[in-house]
């Protein structure tokens, strides 16, 4: 999909445009080989730029080609799978000369959404370095909320194995633990792009935007932090669980390995017992109850023991 937006005139407010022009921004989402043509055709972006964020496995890093210039980072997006959220990230990329600025990512994402609704406060695409910042610190802060619903959706799961000790909760804990690596990852790739980004010279930095790309950096490392940290309880939670799991199931096979004990006991002495030519005591009205007492005279004592080893 192709889109291009420009800021209405005497107004903050972005519009839709028609047509390519100096000053626009491009949007590109999960575009067709038709669409690339015609902005490479446009506006002269080399066509390798534009399919670098096509890629899934793209990693966070910055190209100069020309008069333009690249900058991939790896942004947050969330799918509904069944009853459950999966968290993943994805490449986008900002490629900017001084006529035009586009974007480009694999799917419709919230941190471009928020631009496109005019949810950014003091949004220009006309101040191209405003603009690179904006991106980057929604990123952070999206980074963060998705951080705490991965941790409010762990305790969830950390309650719901108090009352189950399922294996279901413990796959949905390691899909939390994946999606903590894939954070973890790209947090620490766009932290390394945000610290080339500031001393980058075809990157004009002005003193207005000083304080954004501050808060840029202090949001990315707590980002960074944060899923450092639920990374290690959650990696620890898992174990601890998959261990109590584990001990339940051996109480488990200790419970019915002992009452397979006490059940084969009577079964061996009948079995013997039945196998005799002629039959002990078949003349004898007591004969069934003298095999009985002989088996609870036997029981008695082996389950004193087991209770004893606490097999019960």
């Amino acid at each position: 999909m192709l889109n291009i937006y420009a800021m209405e005139s005497g107004k903050r407010e972005l519009v839709e445009r028609d047509a390519i022009a100096p000053g626009v921004w491009i949007n590109l989402e999960n575009p067709s080989d038709l669409e690339i043509g015609k902005v490479c055709e446009e506006t002269g972006i080399p066509e390798d730029m534009i399919k670098a964020a096509l890629d899934e496995e793209e990693r966070a890093h910055i190209d100069i080609d020309g008069d333009y210039t690249l900058i991939v980072i790896d942004i947050p997006v969330i799918n509904e799978e069944q009853d459950t959220y999966v968290y993943s990230t994805l490449p986008l990329a900002m490629i900017y000369s001084d006529k035009y600025f586009a974007t480009v990512c694999l799917r419709d994402t919230s941190v471009i959404g928020e631009f496109v609704n005019n949810a950014v406060r003091n949004f220009d695409v006309n101040k191209r370095t405003r603009f690179i910042y904006q991106i980057l610190y929604t990123t952070a802060t999206k980074y963060l909320h998705y951080l705490k619903m991965i941790d409010r959706t762990a305790n969830r799961i950390q309650q719901s194995l108090h009352r189950s000790f399922k294996n279901t909760e413990l796959i949905k804990l390691l899909d939390l633990d994946k999606a903590l690596v894939y954070f973890s990852t790209s947090l620490n790739a766009n932290q390394i792009v945000i610290d080339r980004i500031k001393q980058m010279s075809t990157v004009k930095h002005y003193e207005d935007d000083n304080d954004l790309l501050d808060d840029i950096i202090i949001e990315n490392k707590q980002a960074i932090e944060m899923a450092s940290i639920y990374r290690d309880v959650l990696s620890g939670t898992m174990d601890a669980y998959a261990s109590v799991i584990s001990n339940n199931q051996n109480i488990v096979m200790k419970l019915l390995t002992a009452i397979t004990i006490l059940l084969t006991i009577p079964t061996l002495i009948s079995s013997l017992w039945g196998m005799n030519v002629p039959v002990p005591f078949s003349d004898s009205s007591w004969g069934f109850w003298v095999l009985i007492g002989i088996i609870v005279a036997i029981l008695v004592p082996v389950i004193i023991i087991m209770i004893r080893k606490r097999m019960f």
